[in-house]
């Protein structure tokens, strides 16, 4: 174990601290490209790739349910349900990839787990808001102005779907030491679910009965549908809320943090054999 001096006063246990999340942030984007640019460039691409399949479905197919619902712009329709998706299942994928306490970097006496979490968590909220923004950017000045209703309560969505993908990937980071190759076979399904039952094409007002009761389980479905509320002037979301999907996070986070902390009593070596 390689010891670090740490700091006797509790400011400079938090400046040290988030010096130390900085740098694993960085180290997390720049994990995955070259550079932090490149990471951003090919998430921007996978968002324009995303938006421009489903607009061809939308124009070839013709008018998914409950698109007319909403009188506004089909880009950011999609754009709105395209963003909190991919939000959320890439934080789903980054938080549950994070290494566990046997990993070389935990020996280092700053490095712990819970900065190896926040890492992953931001770094993949950092890149993805970059990616929107610069989205958002070019297509208001070089295409046509985008007008959002109510701007701050669609970055709370944007939030709240990061925050849920975290919390559920918190849960699968703690069973990956014990069931690894069911953890990543559940993670896979549970990303690729999401595809159908997120809601990015239809809104939740135009279901109802037995088709909703397929839906309304998923926090994404009511983040994506609250959003909208907050992105139209004239769509009023009756069937979601924004509370469901806050509170299924914050026991996921629970149940996650307990598991990890339950897990990390009995780490060992051999766990880098199994996964």
């Amino acid at each position: 174990m390689y010891y670090f001096e740490r700091n006797k006063s509790l400011a400079g246990g938090a400046f040290t601290t988030s010096e130390l999340i900085y740098h694993a942030v960085v180290r997390s984007i720049r994990s995955q490209r070259s550079n932090a640019v490149l990471a951003v460039i090919m998430n921007i691409i996978q968002v324009v790739a995303l938006v421009t399949v489903f607009y061809l479905i939308m124009t070839l197919v013709g008018k998914i349910t409950g698109v007319a619902k909403i009188r506004g712009n089909q880009i950011l329709f999609l754009l709105s349900g395209v963003f909190l998706f991919l939000t959320h299942v890439k934080s789903v994928s980054g938080v549950s990839g994070v290494s566990t306490g046997n990993n070389p970097m935990m020996l280092h006496s700053p490095m712990n787990m819970m900065v190896s979490l926040l890492a992953a968590a931001f770094g993949t909220f950092y890149t993805q808001l970059v990616s929107i923004l610069v989205i958002l950017f070019v297509y208001h000045v070089a295409i046509e102005p985008l007008e959002v209703q109510d701007p701050g309560g669609a970055f709370y969505m944007l939030v709240l779907a990061w925050f849920t993908g975290c919390a559920v990937g918190v849960v699968f980071m703690a069973l990956k030491p014990w069931l690894p190759t069911f953890v990543s076979i559940s993670s896979t399904v549970y990303r690729r679910m999401n595809m159908i039952f997120s809601g990015k094409m239809f809104v939740a007002n135009s279901l109802g009965g037995f088709t909703l009761l397929i839906f309304i389980w998923n926090p994404l479905f009511h983040i994506i549908d609250q959003c909208r509320g907050f992105v139209f002037r004239n769509y009023f979301p009756r069937n979601t809320s924004w509370e469901y999907p806050l509170w299924v996070g914050l026991v996921l986070l629970l149940i996650g943090l307990l598991g990890i902390f339950f897990t990390r009593q009995h780490v060992s070596k051999s766990w880098g054999a199994r996964s």
